[in-house]
C-alpha cells in the first residue's frame, strides 16, 4: 500500500491518499493492519499538501492509537503538520513529548513561530535549541535571521551571523546569504547588508536583488533602490525577472521620492509585463505614495475603484494623512469606511478625534469621544534588545 501512496503523494493526488488511508483502517481486522509509520509519514505529507487542520489531528489520534507516537520521525513530521497550519500550539505539545529532539523538529517550531508572527518566541527557542547542545544547519539559522529581521534585533543577528562564519564546515549557501542580506538591512545596517551583496557579485538570484532593494526603500534611500531595480533587470545581469515582493521595494521607493506617476507605471507593469497580480500591499503603497504627495482625493479615488476591496489598512493610512493634512470632510467619509470594516477599533477614533481637535471642531471631536467608550483598545506591543535577548511589553 505504501508504493501506492507514494505515488499519489507524488503527484499530488491528496484526496487518494486520504481515501486509500481511510478505506485501509476500516477495513483492518484486530491487530491485523498493513498500517505503519511509512505510511502515517505519507498521509500527514498529504495532510500537509492540503493545509487540512482536521485531518492532521485525525491522524495525531491514530498515531497514538497504534502506539507510533514515541517514533522521533513521526513526531518530527506531527510538528512539522501543525506548523505548516499555524497550529503552533499544538505542534509545541508534540515537541515537548519528544524525548529526542533533532534539528529537523527544533527546526520546524522555530519556523512555525516565525511564520506566526511570535518572532521572539523564535529566537528564545533557537537559543535553548543551543543550550541543549544541538547544532543548528542552515535552515534552522536562516529561520533565526528571519525572526531577527523581524524584531530588528541587529545584536542577536550578527551574533548569528559570526555564528555562522566562524563555524568550521559550515555552508554559506545562497539562501543564508539572503537571510543575512535581509536581516542587516531591516534591522537598520543599510551598510553590511549591501557590503554582503556587492561580495555576491554573480550569485544573486531575484530574492537578494529584492532583499536589497527593499532594505534602500526601508532607509528612505529611494533613488538607490530604483537604480538597483533597473540594474537587476539589465541584460548584464541575465535579465532578472522581479517577482511581487521587489515591486513592493519599488513602490516604496517610489512612494519616499514622491514619485507619483513613476509609481503608477511599476504598478502597471506589473501585469502587463511580468503577469504578476498587484496585492493589497502594492495597493497600500500607492496609496502611500498619493498621501503623501498631498494628493487625498485621488487617493480615496484610487481606493474606491481598487480592483479588489481595501482592506482597513488601506483606509487607515488614508485617514491617518487626513487627519494630518487636515482634510476634515474627506477623513470623516473615511472613518465612516472603517466604521463598517473594524467599528471597534479605538485607533481610528482617536486619530478623528485629534483631527477634529486641530480644527477646533470641538463638538464633532465630544460625539467621537463618547463613542469610544464603546469600542476596545488594541494593545500595542514594544520589544527591546538587551544582551541578545529580545524583552516584549504589551499595554
Amino acid at each position: 500500500m505504501n508504493a501506492i501512496l507514494k505515488g499519489h503523494v507524488k503527484s499530488k493526488s491528496t484526496n487518494k491518499v486520504l481515501l486509500l488511508f481511510r478505506n485501509t483502517w476500516r477495513r483492518r481486522r484486530g491487530d491485523d493492519c498493513s498500517i505503519d509509520s511509512s505510511t502515517v509519514l505519507l498521509v500527514l505529507k498529504a495532510c500537509m499538501m492540503r493545509s487540512c487542520e482536521e485531518e492532521i489531528k485525525h491522524v495525531h489520534t491514530l498515531v497514538l492509537k497504534l502506539g507510533f507516537h514515541c517514533i522521533i520521525f513521526v513526531q518530527t513530521m506531527l510538528v512539522n503538520a501543525y506548523s505548516g497550519v499555524g497550529l503552533v500550539n499544538d505542534a509545541h505539545k508534540v515537541f515537548d513529548e519528544m524525548r529526542e529532539r533533532n534539528v529537523v523538529c527544533w527546526t520546524g517550531l522555530i519556523s512555525a513561530y516565525v511564520d506566526n508572527g511570535r518572532p521572539s518566541r523564535a529566537l528564545k527557542l533557537f537559543r535553548d535549541m543551543q543550550m541543549e547542545n544541538v547544532e543548528p544547519d542552515s535552515v534552522t539559522v536562516t529561520v533565526a535571521l528571519c525572526a531577527c529581521a523581524d524584531l530588528g534585533a541587529l545584536e542577536m543577528g550578527e551574533w548569528i551571523h559570526s555564528y555562522v562564519r566562524h563555524k568550521r564546515g559550515f555552508k554559506m549557501d545562497l539562501q543564508l546569504k539572503n537571510a543575512v542580506i535581509n536581516m542587516y538591512a531591516k534591522c537598520g545596517d543599510i551598510g553590511a547588508a549591501r557590503r554582503m551583496f556587492d561580495d555576491m557579485g554573480g550569485s544573486r538570484n531575484v530574492t537578494t536583488w529584492t532583499s536589497m532593494i527593499v532594505g534602500h526603500a526601508l532607509h528612505g534611500q529611494a533613488e538607490e533602490a530604483l537604480r538597483l531595480f533597473e540594474e537587476m533587470r539589465s541584460r548584464k545581469h541575465g535579465v532578472m525577472v522581479p517577482n511581487d515582493v521587489t515591486y513592493i521595494g519599488v513602490l516604496m521607493a517610489c512612494s519616499h521620492a514622491g514619485l507619483v506617476e513613476e509609481g503608477r507605471r511599476h504598478l502597471e507593469s506589473m501585469s502587463k509585463v511580468y503577469g504578476l497580480s498587484p496585492r493589497m500591499a502594492h495597493y497600500g503603497c500607492m496609496v502611500d505614495l498619493l498621501c503623501r504627495r498631498g494628493q487625498l482625493n485621488d487617493a480615496y479615488q484610487f481606493v474606491v475603484h481598487m480592483p479588489i476591496r481595501a482592506n482597513a489598512v488601506v483606509w487607515r493610512t488614508l485617514l491617518g494623512a487626513c487627519s494630518l493634512q487636515g482634510n476634515i470632510q474627506l477623513g470623516a467619509k473615511v472613518r465612516r469606511q472603517l466604521l463598517e470594516l473594524e467599528p471597534d477599533h479605538a485607533r481610528d477614533n482617536v486619530t478623528m478625534s485629534n483631527a477634529y481637535a486641530a480644527a477646533c471642531m470641538w463638538d464633532a471631536k465630544e460625539n467621537v469621544r463618547a463613542q469610544m467608550k464603546h469600542t476596545r483598545k488594541v494593545p500595542g506591543c514594544s520589544s527591546i534588545e538587551l544582551e541578545s535577548s529580545v524583552h516584549e511589553f504589551v499595554s
